[in-house]
């Protein structure tokens, strides 16, 4: 089933064509991709097909039947309401189906609709119906759902009765990405929707989204997130759109396989026609050759020619060097606590660093990645511990929210604020391979886009020739073209480096080292981010192997001294919590048994009909509840009763 045609779509602004003859197509269940440079039109053919911007030509064909649910790159919630409360909005057609069943419920026990036949089978099947659909759109599971969607997203329990408006920003496009999953839209459109995540959330949200009912169409700079979720990718480029079958790096092999087939035809097919127009030539004007080259030039006119294979749009072109080499031991942390106002985030710090090292720092959101970053380099305080520096540390810093960029002036001008004795052609022939030429050099720092600036902090950071860089968060705001550019110059970077970032891609190529932080401390994996990932499984297996040892032979009691005076009486209470316990698991498990029994009945297809008998065995359920509860607190009082005993 199509949920989404996309015909010949032409989009223009201020006369430059943006868009030209787009085709795209989205079935049932697919998991589609749109990649492509920033500026080429991803996030625009997204607001065409969602409706909140026009088309100049082209159809826009989306079945009735289908809801679309969209995301942009940009949105956050804005409500007055709690979390929890803002969630269950999206439930409000379950809650009117839960008010209409509640009312056939009283129709039916209405005497003047009991003794009528008629109008009682009428209410029944309504019943019946309405309660069908109730169950297949998930009226017995949406608080389940909505927890587990919610705690995938970092909300938790005690966070469910705070008030949205005291939330960051960062925390409202979470809240905007959770609310949309649970409202099951027939085409799930997002824009960037990996930015705000951290690394634990991407990889739930990796896995809910490959589980996904609907469609889902994506734009994303995660190459790692698109590996792990998209089947078909749509690149955007020069106006057109492409269709390739395959994840990311699918579609990155059958580009560069494309590319080659059609040089080669294009380089035979230049062949040809350069021996037709030499043939041409040379016998033209002779009487006894003019008739074949007569032919030969009709067959040179009538020819299509392909055109010359679109390569690579043009690139940055950069790397990094080092003005002089740091000593073998660059940095010694040994107990350091970080943090804002002697508030520490994450204390207990304890690692080295050495030259050429390569080390990624990952955790959750708020361990304070960032800050352990600025620390290092001194732009914040340490709250305790010490950082020793070896011999002829130099730092260069990239700063996520460029706050080392000026913004006061020109792009040309920032670059000469900071090093005034370079000449302007450098300068200029430093920008251009950072993709700034011509009139973009005059451009006002404050007026450049996430990318632009991305792109003018990196070239500031290679002037700087430092030999310990520091990167927080570097590949935000840059295309994945942009993305494959740093990371070659990053792995020719002779000196030390030192990042934060979520991009999983980015650090599997980059890291030799990866650290860990939690609130309590650092761990150290000796590898990329797979071997990460890998060393972390088996710490789980291995927990979870000790944990089932552990219950299944549970350590006898130490043994008394024999010398010891027994207090028969002290064994004898024992004894009889003891028999206590074991008499009130059984009866859990008897009440376990009979509630899974009882629900099992509940929805057998011959009580459907029957609301006397479903009321009777919800009634018994619910007494099984009270009964399960009422025998789990007497469990508990009497495991305590043992313990102090």
């Amino acid at each position: 089933m199509i949920v989404l045609q996309v015909n010949n779509v032409t989009k223009s602004f201020a006369g430059e064509e943006i868009l030209s003859g787009v085709k795209l197509e989205v079935q049932h269940r697919d998991r589609v991709a749109l990649v492509g440079r920033n500026g080429a039109g991803k996030s625009t053919l997204l607001k065409i097909i969602t409706g909140e911007m026009g088309r100049d030509e082209g159809d826009i064909i989306i079945p009735k039947d289908v809801r679309i649910g969209y995301l942009d790159q940009h949105s956050g919630l804005d409500s007055e309401r709690t979390i929890w409360e803002e969630m269950m909005t999206v439930f409000e057609p379950l809650f009117a189906m839960e008010r209409e069943l509640r009312s056939l419920e009283q129709k039916m026990a209405d005497p003047s609709v009991y003794g009528d036949e008629t109008e009682y089978k009428k209410v029944m099947d309504a019943y019946d119906a309405l309660q069908h659909r109730f169950a297949e759109t998930g009226g017995y599971q949406y608080e389940s759902e909505t927890r587990s969607v919610l705690h995938g997203m970092r909300f938790y329990t005690e966070d469910y009765n705070k008030p949205i408006r005291t939330l960051s920003g960062g925390q409202r496009t979470r809240l905007a990405l959770a609310r949309l999953l649970l409202s099951k839209p027939g085409l799930l459109i997002l824009d960037e929707p990996t930015n705000h995540l951290d690394i634990e959330t991407l990889s739930w949200l990796e896995k809910y989204l490959q589980g996904y009912e609907g469609a889902i169409l994506i734009v994303s700079h995660d190459r790692y997130f698109l590996d792990q979720v998209v089947t078909i990718v749509y690149e955007v480029s020069r106006r057109k759109v492409a269709k390739y079958i395959g994840n990311y790096s699918a579609y990155l092999e059958q580009k560069a396989k494309n590319y080659e087939r059609d040089r080669k035809m294009y380089e035979k097919q230049m062949d040809e026609k350069a021996k037709l127009e030499a043939f041409i030539q040379k016998n033209i004007a002779r009487a006894s050759t003019t008739k074949m080259a007569q032919s030969r030039r009709k067959v040179l006119e009538k020819t299509d020619w392909m055109d010359a294979p679109e390569g690579d749009e043009k690139s940055a072109a950069f790397t990094f060097h080092i003005g002089r080499k740091s000593g073998n031991d660059v940095m010694a942390v040994r107990d350091l606590a970080i943090g804002y106002r002697e508030e520490p985030v994450s204390r207990q710090l304890d690692f080295r660093v050495y030259r050429e090292d390569r080390i990624a720092f990952i955790g959750p959101n708020g361990v304070g990645k960032s800050t352990l970053l600025k620390t290092l380099t001194g732009r914040l305080p340490k709250l305790a511990g010490t950082i020793g520096l070896g011999t002829n540390v130099e730092f260069g810093f990239y700063d996520q929210e460029q706050a080392e960029l000026t913004g006061n002036g020109t792009v040309l001008e920032e670059i000469w604020n900071d090093w005034p004795t370079m000449n302007e052609k450098d300068i200029r022939t430093l920008l251009g391979r950072f993709l700034f030429t011509g009139d973009d050099v005059t451009k006002p720092v404050s007026t450049l886009s996430g990318g632009e600036k991305a792109r003018l902090a990196l070239a500031k950071l290679v002037l700087e020739k430092s030999n310990t860089l520091v990167l927080d968060e570097p590949t935000n705001h840059l295309d994945l073209d942009s993305k494959e550019v740093l990371e070659n110059a990053l792995l020719d970077y002779p000196g030390t480096l030192l990042f934060v970032s979520h991009d999983r891609y980015f650090i599997n190529r980059i890291a030799t080292k990866v650290i860990e932080l939690s609130p309590e401390g650092a761990e150290e994996f000796l590898g990329d981010y797979d071997y990460y990932v890998e060393k972390k499984r088996e710490q789980e297996e291995l927990l979870a192997e000790i944990a089932n040892e552990q219950q299944a032979v549970r350590p006898a009691a130490p043994a008394k001294k024999a010398n010891a005076p027994l207090d028969r009486e002290a064994q004898r209470e024992e004894r009889r919590i003891r028999r206590a316990l074991a008499e009130a698991e059984e009866e859990m498990a008897a009440l376990e048994a009979e509630t899974k029994r009882l629900e099992e009945e509940l929805n057998q297809p011959e009580h459907a009909d029957d609301h006397v008998k479903l009321q009777e065995i919800q009634e018994q359920l619910d007494r099984a509840s009270v009964m399960h509860e009422a025998c789990m607190e007497r469990w508990l009082e009497l495991q305590m009763e043992l313990d102090e005993a």
